[in-house]
């Protein structure tokens, strides 16, 4: 898989004689949050037109979210970070994705302008995948319509995206966000097509848990997660091993209350992590997240959430 940074680098590679767009490509639009059953239907749609075409399959996104942009912190949280979505497009068997920087810049482009620009002079698009009510460029004046339009003066077809339900309801980021701040994993694992997961690298933090008798490998998180709480996790490491251990998500508000971060802390596991990316897949919610007033009430109850971390897993496994 090829990842295009930018508009910029975008017209550069379709100049170039041996681009992979030379011939155009198949494409679709979307935040792609989560990579759900939804999303990979899509993606399934935007594969096999593809291969009909012997074309490259294209899935482009955005960096920063749109609502991002416009909500800054009052955005919703996400359900994963670009480097994870990045890896899960290229597991899914995607070609090319192509990330372009929604700033202000961009939200001033008119939707011609998007469709001459990125569409047709970049992409060079054969064939798109969006959906129906799909809108865009400056103040959302772009829609299906006028893609169909285009299209046929500019020789690119459109086609509505699949609908995906489950138990009468269309699966979506925002339904699945909603189930994990209520704590139903299991019903956001059924739309997500696995359980969820936070995909990240451990860094050094405070050493906190050291010295209250807790090492825990920490994963600084870029936008405020999607989980807020103490949760049963289970990790896998660089090397394929798994370890249980039980995670703490959120914004620490016993430390400083202020970077949302990912602390973990493996059971019987000796050794460092720093540098390492592990996978963290959450199994069972513990509490809620609290504030302490002291260090030693907050290691008073690392011990009984230890305690109840092991104990759900001896019945689980």
């Amino acid at each position: 898989m090829r990842l295009i940074r930018s508009l910029t680098n975008l017209k550069m590679l379709s100049r170039q004689v041996d681009s992979p767009l030379a011939e155009g490509c198949v494409a679709t639009i979307g935040n792609f949050d989560g990579v759900h059953l939804g999303h990979q239907t899509i993606i399934d749609q935007v594969k096999s037109k593809a291969r009909a075409l012997n074309l490259p399959s294209v899935v482009m996104v955005f960096e920063p979210l749109p609502r991002e942009f416009f909500q800054g912190m009052d955005a919703p949280p996400r359900l994963m970070g670009f480097r994870q979505k990045l890896e899960t497009l290229l597991a899914a068997g995607i070609d090319i994705v192509l990330c372009l920087k929604f700033d202000e810049n961009f939200r001033r482009y008119s939707a011609m302008g998007f469709i001459d620009d990125v569409l047709i002079d970049g992409l060079a698009v054969r064939h798109l995948v969006v959906g129906d009510d799909f809108r865009f460029g400056c103040d959302r004046a772009g829609d299906f319509a006028l893609l169909e339009r285009v299209g046929k003066t500019a020789g690119f077809s459109v086609e509505n995206t699949r609908t995906v339900t489950i138990a009468g309801e269309r699966i979506s980021s925002t339904r699945i966000r909603n189930l994990l701040l209520d704590n139903q994993l299991e019903q956001a694992e059924s739309l997500l097509g696995r359980p969820y997961c936070i995909r990240g690298r451990v860094v050094y933090g405070r050493q906190l848990g050291r010295r209250i008798g807790s090492p825990t490998a920490n994963i600084l998180l870029r936008q405020m997660p999607a989980l807020r709480g103490v949760y049963v996790v289970s990790v896998t490491l660089e090397d394929g091993s798994t370890q249980d251990g039980i995670a703490n998500i959120g914004l620490r508000p016993t430390v400083d209350g202020k970077q949302p971060a990912l602390e973990v802390h493996l059971f019987d596991f000796t050794g460092t992590l720093y540098g390492q990316h592990i996978d963290v897949v959450f199994c069972h919610g513990l509490r809620d997240e609290e504030k302490f007033e002291s260090i030693d009430a907050l290691k008073a109850q690392i011990a009984r959430d230890f305690d109840a971390a092991r104990a759900w897993l001896a019945e689980h496994h």
